[in-house]
């Protein structure tokens, strides 16, 4: 048995290598008029599939970096071992058992390829990796699939003399490569490896050529390979089995080789009692961090200071040139340059350059074998001093992110069974390397969203068509992810799949800025980031994409601005004298949950808490932005307030979200009551209420139900009774204060209340929540009188939905004699 260690060594598990795309020309423009994608944003887009791909025999890729001038950075899993080491460069005879259980493994690693629909295209003994338990993985499979089946760069794929004959006759920009060319690349290795020599080992890149090339007309093309290494009389003594294989795989006739999945079959491999050969070793220590998975071991390496480009710096693979040297002698108007000194370092180098793991295993050096595997009861909890650091902070911080990782990574394994655990966890903040999935919980996305996404018709044209591929590439262009091909066509069939699923609604702009972040955190799962769409659409947008939705967008935007009155009463009335209604700035915030407003960044870290609240919490987010400008529009006319919104300035983003929750935390559910907002019911007196009543109060309604909740909670509240004192003392709400007023009194511009006991109360209750409450029928005075209290800027002023009839069913009232 292994057993885990802090102290142990912990070896290099990252490799890196370095390639270039192609470039376009600088005037290169597509059929719509925009230049064109640069070819290492579409590398980037294609590279992403990799990290999904999951087998025994395969290395992990773990990121992909576009750098400038076209530079794609590949971070990879990797081993020092393969079999060119192992061989000692074919010095040594491998015994057959032990060839026959690599090769095995290697079909089944290319099989799994195949079935992924990706060719391996450079198949050496270098990159044949072997890891610690001597299994077999397959490096640099994907260099072939990520570079668009090598179109988008200008050096070819693969080592020559293991490059099948077809691959050099065929153009490839019109022919891709099948799976039978690894077929022959195996064939070559295994060759070598049975014979114990090279094949053509100090022959020139144009005489390899003209060898291949020569074997066309060969009919039997193994034991031609096998005079030529000088081991004929050894090849002939091999098992006819076995030289029946390598005639499957060396063979010109492609139609007559066989694919990786029918090799994986061949007989030969049920001759042999290969499968014993592989040894499990035992280490004495081992590192705990390798038990990690490996995406999560790169992710705090780079928190510990982890840098890619330094490494590669070291090595010599990034060079800088003086720009001097760099500058053409001639360029055409087409854009095409002439006469520069090429940079060498933009030539091919795949040398694999080791990441040392010291700075991670330094960093954490500290911690205990319990904290890499704890129970999920027993995860160490984070100290004040890092809880209350602002959160971009946290976020960089090795050691907090190490435990929040192990905290999550039980958790939604755990999911749904710790559901409960999950949401106090993702109140503190959520870990950016788990937020997608975290969204997806929080948003209840069920595990078996995959086949119903598959079963929604993505293809057939509509009417949104056109509007969309107009609109995605505007969607976040600034991000190389969500500008790449790949995510052009990822956006658009989610898009599709969400307007095909739900025929009530249509497409409006803003749709797809909506889209966006869901499908860059699931960019290889795109049918959680349509659930995740879905789930959200239905939680906070609900009948916001009605062909007509007037109705629900002037709901919301009503709303905000109660929400002003009722919080900030100065703002309120300053709006108001100017005629700045929400209107005029506020809708693409709730059309789109303010993703069109913010860059992706900042959009993370405002879901993040946006997506733990209910679907009122969206106009705390935007009244918490309205306070961040507050000074500005204090101090702005119409027209300097329009300018202002046209372009937004800087928001402090950490601010907003903590204004927000501080928004929401104050404010009794009922004032942000909207008639659209999804529900399971609505109940008796809920402030339920049409446009046209809702644009004539200057503030909000509150509920009999956040009434009752007031009266058995710590939160300060004053009822203002404004019926006449005979009323009052007949019936009253125990512990309100009664100002009488007449509706008449608000003709007057210089009213004011006159000084009494009651007005001194009043002021002393600045501040608390003022709860307005009249009979029923009095609403014109009820709304009056609010609205004068919010010229006075007293704040947090609603009026009693319902009257004091409403109160009648609860046995609250009582007369005022007894109190």
């Amino acid at each position: 048995m292994t057993c885990n260690c802090v102290d142990a060594p912990v070896p290099p598990l990252f490799g890196v290598q370095t390639l270039f795309a192609a470039q376009h020309t600088s005037e290169s423009c597509g059929a719509n008029g925009l230049p064109l994608t640069p070819n290492s944003i579409t590398i980037l887009g294609y590279a992403q599939k990799l990290r999904t791909l999951n087998h025994p025999n395969l290395v992990s890729h773990l990121d992909f970096i576009r750098k400038q001038h076209g530079r794609i950075i590949l971070v990879s899993q990797y081993f020092n071992r393969s079999l060119w080491t192992e061989s000692k460069n074919y010095s040594l005879l491998i015994p057959l058992e032990k060839v026959l259980s690599w090769t095995h493994r290697v079909l089944s690693a290319l099989s799994y390829l195949n079935d992924n629909g990706l060719v391996h295209r450079f198949l050496t003994p270098q990159y044949i990796l072997l890891d610690d338990e001597d299994n077999v993985k397959l490096f640099n499979y994907g260099i072939y699939y990520m570079t668009n089946s090598g179109k988008n760069i200008t050096f070819p794929i693969g080592k020559l003399k293991y490059t099948a004959p077809e691959v050099l006759v065929l153009d490839r920009a019109s022919n891709k490569s099948g799976p039978k060319t690894d077929s022959w690349s195996l064939g070559i290795i295994i060759l070598e490896l049975l014979l114990g020599a090279q094949l053509w080992p100090t022959l020139k890149l144009s005489q390899i050529i003209r060898k291949i090339l020569s074997l066309t007309h060969c009919t039997d093309v193994v034991m031609r390979l096998a005079r030529e290494m000088g081991r004929l009389t050894m090849y002939q003594s091999l098992p006819s089995e076995l030289k029946d294989f390598l005639s499957k795989c060396i063979c010109m006739d492609v139609t007559k080789r066989m694919c990786p999945k029918e090799l994986y079959d061949h007989k030969i491999f049920s001759l042999y009692e290969y499968s014993k050969i592989l040894t499990n070793k035992c280490y004495s220590c081992k590192h705990p961090l390798r038990q990690m998975k490996l995406n999560q071991v790169y992710y705090l390496w780079k928190l510990a200071g982890g840098d890619v480009e330094w490494a590669l710096k070291k090595k010599g693979l990034l060079r800088n040139e003086s720009s001097i040297l760099l500058i053409p002698r001639l360029i055409i108007l087409e854009g095409t340059l002439y006469g520069n000194a090429r940079n060498q370092s933009c030539l091919l180098d795949l040398q694999i350059i080791e990441l040392s793991l010291d700075l991670l295993v330094n960093r954490l050096q500290h911690l205990k074998i319990t904290d890499y595997d704890p129970l999920i009861d027993q995860i160490k909890e984070c100290d004040d001093t890092t809880d209350k650091l602002p959160l971009v902070i946290r976020e960089k911080d090795t050691e907090y992110q190490f435990h929040r990782i192990v905290l999550f990574d039980r958790l939604l394994s755990s999911y749904p069974f710790k559901l409960d655990k999950l949401l106090i966890e993702a109140k503190k903040d959520i870990p950016p390397y788990f937020r997608g999935e975290i969204w997806a919980c929080l948003l209840n996305v069920c595990s078996d969203t995959e086949n119903t996404y598959l079963s929604i018709d993505k293809e057939t044209a509509g009417v949104t068509d056109r509007q969309i591929e107009v609109d995605i590439p505007r969607c976040h262009q600034y991000n190389d992810l969500l500008s790449s091909s790949v995510a052009h066509k990822k956006l658009k069939r989610v898009l599709k799949a969400w307007l095909v699923s739900h025929p009530k609604y249509v497409y409006w702009q803003g749709l797809d800025s909506l889209c966006a972040p869901f499908v860059y955190l699931n960019f290889c799962q795109e049918h959680v980031a349509y659930a995740c769409l879905t789930a959200f659409v239905k939680k906070y947008l609900n009948d916001v994409f009605l062909r007509d939705n007037s109705a629900v967008i002037r709901e919301y935007l009503i709303k905000l601005f109660h929400l002003i009155a009722f919080h900030d009463p100065q703002l309120a009335n300053h709006l108001d004298d100017k005629g700045f209604i929400p209107d005029l700035f506020a809708i693409p915030w709730f059309l789109t949950m303010f993703s069109h407003v913010f860059p992706m960044h900042k959009i993370f870290h405002l879901w993040d808490k946006l997506l733990l609240g209910d679907s009122s919490y969206p106009l705390f987010v935007g009244l918490s932005i309205l306070s961040q400008l507050r000074s500005t529009l204090l101090n702005s006319g119409f027209n300097e307030c329009i300018l202002l919104f046209s372009d937004l300035p800087e928001v402090d983003i950490e601010k907003c979200v903590l204004e927000s929750s501080k928004f929401n935390d104050v404010t009794p559910r009922s004032i942000t009551f909207r008639k659209y907002e999804l529900r399971t019911k609505t109940r008796e007196h809920d402030p339920c209420l049409i446009y046209e009543v809702l644009q004539k109060e200057f503030s909000p309604r509150i509920s009999v139900y956040d009434l009752l909740e007031l009266k058995s909670s710590s939160h300060k509240f004053l009822v203002v009774d404004s019926r006449e004192q005979g009323c009052y003392i007949e019936r009253c709400i125990p512990g309100s204060l009664n100002i009488p007023i007449k509706e008449e009194d608000f003709a007057n511009e210089n009213f004011d209340l006159a000084p009494s006991p009651e007005l001194s109360a009043l002021v002393n209750n600045r501040g608390s929540v003022l709860i307005v409450v009249d009979n029923l029928h009095a609403i014109n005075k009820v709304r009056k009188f609010c609205r004068f209290l919010v010229k006075k800027e007293y704040p947090k002023v609603c009026s009693l939905h319902g009257g004091i009839e409403a109160l009648q069913t609860f046995n609250i009232l009582g007369s005022a004699m007894l109190f």
